[in-house]
């Protein structure tokens, strides 16, 4: 789940005798999206909100498993039945988000679309579901029955019932892909905060970089650190508002695909990354895989930064960021 208000954007609105930032707010992909462009004027500034608005509905008909039309629930309808051809365009994420599951050892998974929905984080659980339940939930889960042929172009379901979603990056591929467009088209400055989800280029109109305030999860109206992002996104996963309590454990609505089981422990992560996408899906997979195993993997991976605090409000981080605390 990602909370606008984990990452709050600190933009300088100083005037600027040539340019000028403007941002526009509205709801994309059933979230949030705060749009800013630096532009000469508010007529340039729209036609270039309105090109990044088109690209992200585009990439929403093409990924979207609510939308019947789409070609993810064409592939979903025919699970076990037979392979469906796809665009380049999603046969290359479907592709790059198997390379995902398999750098976090199945902690990010597609497929978790899959999954028995037997956890309700709306206070109506009374009861903790049996580990016959939670196993049984998994059982169609499973990156590795995800057939692609690269020269057909098609993907496969192995299993009857299986299904992808892309509820764990999809957004960041929508504000990558949003921010490319812009760029090509002459904008040489500019923010897109889909739900948490940041991506950054360029600077402010008064030379500085832009930076984003890391706020507590303890206290959603303190701010701890203050970092500057440069040409990259950061992405903040927080599990402080959905969660239920069983003999004394806290369970997150943050569930790891390959036992079924939610995650524990940590309550926010915030992932620093030169695409929105990979933040997005390394943000859930520490989640999952848990503070020392989520560190050390992120610690492997080149240009890649984060911070973790647990369920105690303790800060931990990778070992290449430096944190301004405030």
């Amino acid at each position: 789940m990602k909370h606008t208000f984990a990452i709050v954007l600190l933009i300088s609105m100083m005037v600027s005798t040539a340019q000028e930032p403007y941002k526009r707010t509205l709801k994309l992909m059933g979230s949030r999206f705060d749009i800013t462009v630096v532009a000469n004027d508010s007529t340039q500034a729209n036609k270039y909100i309105d090109t990044a608005v088109a690209e992200i509905s585009r990439i929403e008909k093409l990924i979207s498993s609510w939308n019947e039309n789409s070609q993810t629930s064409e592939i979903n309808r025919n699970a076990g039945i037979k392979p469906v051809k796809v665009d380049a365009e999603l046969f290359n994420l479907i592709e790059r988000a198997i390379s995902i599951s398999k750098l976090t050892d199945g902690a990010f998974d597609i497929s978790y679309a899959s999954m028995d929905k037997i956890w309700k984080f709306d206070g109506s659980m009374t009861t903790m579901p049996s580990e016959k339940e939670i196993t049984a939930s998994v059982e169609k889960v499973g990156y590795q029955n995800i057939v692609l042929d690269k020269n057909k172009s098609t993907i496969y379901l192995k299993l009857k019932g299986m299904k992808i979603g892309f509820g764990a990056i999809g957004k960041g591929y929508a504000a990558d892909k949003a921010k490319i467009l812009l760029i090509s088209k002459g904008v040489t400055s500019g923010i897109i905060n889909a739900s948490g989800d940041m991506n950054t280029w360029g600077k402010q109109t008064n030379g500085e970089d832009w930076k984003v305030a890391i706020t507590n999860p303890m206290d959603k109206n303190k701010v701890f650190a203050l970092l500057p992002i440069t040409n990259g996104s950061v992405v903040t996963s927080g599990n402080y508002e959905k969660y239920v309590n069983f003999n004394g454990k806290r369970y997150t609505h943050i569930i790891d695909p390959r036992t079924g089981y939610p995650s524990t422990g940590i309550i926010s992560v915030t992932v620093f990354a030169p695409k929105a996408e990979l933040a997005d899906a390394l943000a859930t997979s520490v989640f999952v895989m848990g503070k020392e195993t989520g560190l050390d993997r992120i610690n492997q991976l080149p240009k890649i930064e984060c911070i973790i605090i647990d369920d105690n409000g303790n800060i931990s981080k990778s070992k290449n960021i430096e944190i301004n605390k405030l």
